[in-house]
């Protein structure tokens, strides 16, 4: 699970000189001020994931119940270090997020061990009659990855690279999304509950030792 009081005080860390301003930027419903940037942390893996900001800091740790942590607001520019721990393994953090970008840093098992991958993204597709969904491949088993409505013809999202994305506006209805690598569908129907008009949504692909897997998050802004 994540704490938030310890969530706050390791991001801020993060940034070096770079204050976290997770209150000061709303993600609805008028998007990120000019000069805010945005990062989150998923973990993949069955193990917990602890984000470090240095060594003998409290980690902001995010565990398989609660894969995908909030977005945090930060200073544009500046540079975002750190360390990835997860299952005796540790990789270094060190990115830049630039202004109005949303990075979404994904920790996905590699063999024995285990290693990141960084989307961004610069939304503007704010419309408040609509949800927004966006979908993340950090599969490379599924190269061009489609989410389709169960049992039905249209695709929601077709043919997503590895390692990109996609984004676009739904109807906020009731919600289930099969994948499909190839042409075949792959597992069971990921559920994502009733959307509300004006939010946004996230669906990610990631490896899992059974084969690949879709995990759902709502795009929410730490306060």
């Amino acid at each position: 699970m994540i704490s938030p009081g310890r969530g706050l005080c390791v991001l801020a860390a993060l940034l070096c000189s770079a204050g976290a301003r997770a209150g000061e930027f709303a993600l609805y419903p008028t998007g990120p001020a000019q000069d805010a940037a945005f990062i989150r942390f998923v973990n993949a893996g069955p193990a917990p994931l602890d984000v470090i900001a240095k060594a003998g800091q409290a980690p902001l740790r995010i565990d398989k119940e609660q894969p995908v942590s909030p977005m945090f607001a930060l200073d544009s520019g500046k540079p975002v270090t750190g360390s990835l721990v997860s299952n005796g393994q540790t990789l270094a953090l060190e990115m830049n997020v630039g202004p109005g970008e949303f990075a979404t840093v994904v920790v996905v098992p590699d063999g024995e061990g285990i290693r990141q991958v960084a989307v961004r993204e610069t939304p503007d597709d704010f419309n408040g009659l609509k949800a927004s969904l966006a979908f993340f491949n950090v599969d490379p088993s599924c190269s061009d990855a489609t989410l389709r409505l169960p049992g039905r013809p249209g695709d929601v999202f077709k043919d997503v690279p590895v390692n990109s994305m996609q984004r676009r506006p739904v109807n906020p209805v009731n919600l289930s999304l099969q994948l499909l690598c190839g042409d075949a569908d792959v597992g069971t129907p990921l559920a994502l509950g009733e959307l509300k008009a004006g939010e946004r949504y996230s669906v990610l692909l990631v490896p899992s030792v059974s084969g690949p897997r879709l995990l759902g998050a709502t795009d929410a802004v730490f306060h």
